[in-house]
C-alpha cells in the first residue's frame, strides 16, 4: 500500500469507530461491524490499530486531546473573556451534538480511575489562565463574586449535565430526540445569560 493509500484507510477507520462509538453509542461495537461500516476488510483494523480496544483508546485519546488543544486556543486568543466563554460554548454543543455519546463515555472512565491527560502541564496553564480572567472579570462587576473555581463549576454544571445525562433527562422529559436537540440549541444564550451579569 501507499503511504497515501495508508494514510487514508486508518483515518477512514478511525473516523467510522468513532462515529460508532460516540455518535451513536455503540461502545461494544465489534471490529467486524466497524470494519462492515468503513467498508474495509476487518483484518485492516488488527493491521493499523492491532485491537478493537486499542482502537478505542486512540480515538478518545485524541478527541480529549483536540478539546484541549481548542480550549488552550481560545484562552490564548486577544478578545474580551465572555467572547471566549461564548467561543467555548459553540465548539462544546457542537461536539456533543456530533458526538453525544463521548461525554458519557468519558464520565463512565474517569469513575473507573482511567486518565486521558498527557499533558497535565497544558491544562494547568489554560486553568491558571482561566481563573485569572474570571477574577478581573468580577473586579469589573462583569461577573458575581466568587471563588474562580466555582465559576468553572458553574459552567461545567450547565454544560455537561445535559449531555451527560442525556439519555435519562430525554426519557424523563418524555422527549424525542429532535426534541431534546432542540432544548439543547437553547442553551447557549441560558448559560451565558446565567454566568454573565446583563
Amino acid at each position: 500500500m501507499s503511504d497515501k493509500k495508508d494514510i487514508d484507510t486508518e483515518q477512514l477507520i478511525k473516523n467510522t469507530a468513532k462515529r460508532m462509538f460516540f455518535g451513536e453509542g455503540l461502545y461494544n461495537a465489534t471490529t467486524q461491524e466497524i470494519a462492515d461500516k468503513a467498508g474495509v476488510n476487518r483484518t485492516l483494523i488488527n493491521y493499523y490499530f492491532r485491537s478493537r480496544d486499542n482502537l478505542f483508546q486512540i480515538i478518545f485519546d485524541e478527541a480529549r486531546e483536540e478539546e484541549v488543544a481548542f480550549t488552550d486556543n481560545i484562552m490564548s486568543l486577544d478578545i474580551p473573556f465572555k467572547e471566549k466563554i461564548s467561543g467555548y460554548l459553540d465548539m462544546y454543543f457542537e461536539q456533543s451534538e456530533k458526538y453525544p455519546y463521548l461525554e458519557i463515555y468519558m464520565v463512565t472512565q474517569m469513575n473507573q480511575n482511567c486518565h486521558y491527560s498527557k499533558d497535565p502541564e497544558v491544562m494547568e496553564r489554560v486553568l491558571d489562565k482561566f481563573y485569572l480572567e474570571i477574577a478581573l472579570e468580577m473586579e469589573k462587576g462583569n461577573i458575581m463574586k466568587m471563588r474562580p473555581e466555582q465559576f468553572l463549576l458553574n459552567m461545567i454544571s450547565l454544560t455537561c449535565f445535559p449531555i451527560s445525562m442525556r439519555p435519562l433527562i430525554e426519557q424523563s422529559l418524555g422527549c424525542t430526540t429532535a426534541q431534546y436537540s432542540a432544548l439543547l440549541a437553547e442553551r447557549k444564550e441560558i448559560i451565558m445569560n446565567t454566568l454573565f451579569k446583563q
